[in-house]
């Protein structure tokens, strides 16, 4: 018998993204009541009962219940029935937790055959689209880019189905999970590498609480330079530190996809052009939407090819809570506004979202938040091009000198199959960004988790331009020389 997860899958949060969400609860996104504790649901006692009863049933009808278990493919006994420490039978899988939340993305549905927790991948050919206007040919995982994000619990055992689709070989590596050697993924070391159609089976018992990523470890090059990444979380069975109520997932990457070509080159080793948070470049990124008061869990992984990534949080610090090898220690966390994300790492930051408004969160690398930005062109600022676009149109029409006051104010059609260098219409104008950009929207009052919209400044809390009287009266002087404080003598 299989219980599916998106039944039973928490007792102490609410699911926003899983699959048939919508559907049972009616309205997509809906918040708890304000100030309430997450509590066993009816359907969930009611699941949970079920769930109860159908286990009795199993150990009444023996091998005919088990047969209900089998799954596609698989052949004999499974390998290590015991778990990886012993003789004793595995830990009930477990379902109470804080699901994440994966913007732009989605999660790798589960079921539970014989107190393992069964999942599939299917690595596969993806159209994906990094933003309106730009689509391209990409490799990944279940029709995604970046590919499901896979979610657990510290001490279940996970059985991974991984299919193999495209025209190459490949493998699945579980980056920085615990493991046994020959589940590592490392083609040709660990195991030998899955050959186009066939179907591999990945199995282990999850030894520690952690924010992992997957990818393939086979032409790595190749394949995580077109997309064969996801995330990989592992929730503790106990909980640890302040509860969350908001848990996210994002994954960075960067690509190379030449205006107006079809694929990312994955041959690039330097000037990466497409910056991409959970494989969306602004302005095709979805913001993260919290109540006022809510603690926030935001988990990072770096899966780019060569770049680190310093995201930078806009109205709050926070604290760095995890890294790769699990929790930090409370008395080793410090207060942070920026978090520097090595490649092949992740952070966990947590704070309290105490101030609405919308709040910039970006990569801090300059060049990593334009789209498809060429670097072979000279420095244009504060170039005078006087009457030379008149001189050069008749021949080549349309031409325009670019550049000479920066790269905000450049707006022109651009080929197909590509996106602004910069760019978005915002509330209050146009917002000069772009790449590895979102933005963090705390509301006081929400009635779900949907994009609330731009947020609406209190009186006087929004900047503006200064009005004559208020330069007069606090003896501001615009046409004066620019004021300096005058250093101590040596």
């Amino acid at each position: 018998m299989s219980t599916r997860a998106t039944e039973t899958e928490h007792a102490s949060g609410r699911e926003d993204d899983a699959p048939g969400a919508q559907e049972r609860r009616g309205t997509p996104g809906d918040l708890p009541e304000a100030g309430s504790e997450d509590a066993l649901t009816r359907r969930t006692l009611l699941v949970t009962t079920g769930a109860t009863l159908a286990g009795g049933a199993l150990l009444l009808s023996g091998s005919a219940a088990r047969a209900q278990s089998v799954v596609p493919g698989a052949s004999g006994p499974r390998e290590g029935a015991p778990t990886d420490t012993g003789q004793r039978r595995v830990r009930q899988p477990h379902r109470s937790y804080r699901p994440v939340v994966v913007p732009n993305g989605a999660k790798l549905p589960w079921k539970v055959v014989d107190n393992v927790k069964v999942f599939h991948l299917v690595a596969e050919e993806v159209e994906h689209e990094f933003a309106p206007g730009l689509n391209a040919c990409c490799w990944g995982y279940n029709g995604r880019v970046h590919g499901p994000t896979i979610e657990a619990v510290e001490g279940d055992r996970v059985r991974i189905y991984v299919t193999n689709r495209l025209p190459a070989a490949t493998t699945v590596h579980w980056h920085g999970i615990l493991l046994p050697s020959g589940m590592d993924g490392v083609g040709g070391l660990s195991h030998k590498s899955i050959a186009p159609g066939e179907t591999f089976r990945y199995e282990f018992t999850l030894r520690q609480a952690s924010t992992n990523m997957y990818h393939s470890h086979h032409d790595e090059m190749t394949q995580i330079g077109l997309g064969m990444t996801g995330m990989f979380i592992i929730h503790p069975r106990r909980p640890v530190g302040p509860r969350v109520d908001r848990d996210f997932v994002i994954l960075l990457h960067e690509w190379r996809i030449d205006v107006g070509t079809g694929r990312p080159n994955p041959n690039e080793m330097t000037d990466f052009n497409v910056l991409t948070m959970n494989a969306k470049a602004f302005p095709g990124t979805e913001p993260l939407v919290v109540r006022k008061g809510e603690r926030v869990r935001i988990r990072l992984g770096n899966l780019s090819p060569q770049n680190h990534h310093p995201i930078h949080l806009h109205g709050f610090h926070f604290r760095i809570t995890e890294t790769d090898g699990g929790r930090v220690p409370e008395s080793a966390q410090q207060p942070e506004g920026t978090v520097l994300v090595p490649v092949g790492s992740t952070r966990v930051i947590e704070f309290v979202a105490d101030v609405p408004g919308d709040w910039a969160l970006h990569c801090h690398m300059t060049h990593h938040m334009m789209n498809q930005m060429g670097h072979a062109f000279p420095n244009m600022i504060g170039v005078k091009p006087g009457d030379l676009d008149a001189k050069v149109r008749p021949l080549l029409p349309g031409y325009m000198t670019m550049g000479q006051t920066g790269m905000a104010e450049m707006k022109m059609p651009v080929p197909p199959n590509s996106i602004p260098m910069l760019g978005a219409q915002g509330k209050h104008g146009f917002m000069s960004v772009g790449g590895m950009f979102t933005v963090l929207k705390v509301r006081e009052r929400l009635a779900r988790y949907a994009d609330p919209g731009w947020y609406d400044n209190p009186p006087g809390t929004l900047a503006v331009a200064a009005s004559p009287d208020e330069l007069r009266r606090d003896g501001i002087d615009v046409n004066a020389p620019a004021p300096v404080e005058p250093g101590a003598p040596a």
